[in-house]
């Protein structure tokens, strides 16, 4: 198992780096998850999950991309409204759930990720994420 720890930025980083716009990350991770996701749901899938902003923050950095579904695929979301679904997690759990090595119930129970908002739309995604697998495998070495 490939362990992913970040650094915790002190408090007043962590401030300045939330203040940064999410745009240019927030790209880099659509990007990324039109190749790995966007293939792996079907149209029901993608009607459900279209059209709200999700936005992810690493808590040790302070870091957050905001993500929207459309209908070519994902995008990068405005900063103006607020997000329908704010994920909070550790890099280290965040990365755990990309690879199948634990669920996001345990996460949640475990206060490992925290989520606000529409709690009914986050169950649309986390029942969406657990049906398809894992996002994210690393072949076996030999």
């Amino acid at each position: 198992m490939t362990s992913l720890t970040l650094p915790s930025l002190p408090p007043q980083w962590r401030e300045r780096v939330a203040r940064l716009p999410s745009r240019p990350p927030s790209t880099a991770l659509a990007l990324l998850l039109d190749r790995l996701l966007l293939p792996r749901l079907d149209a029901s899938q993608r009607e459900a999950l279209q059209g709200r902003t999700v936005e992810i923050e690493l808590q040790e950095l302070g870091a957050r991309v905001r993500l929207q579904l459309g209908p070519r695929g994902f995008h990068a979301a405005g900063e103006g409204a607020a997000p329908h679904l704010r994920l909070r997690a550790r890099a280290d759990a965040l990365w755990r759930l990309l690879r199948g090595e634990d669920d996001a119930d345990r996460l949640f129970f475990d206060g490992a990720l925290v989520m606000e908002g529409d709690t009914e739309y986050g169950l649309i995604l986390k029942n969406t994420l657990d049906a398809i697998g894992p996002l994210w495998t690393v072949a076996p070495a030999r």
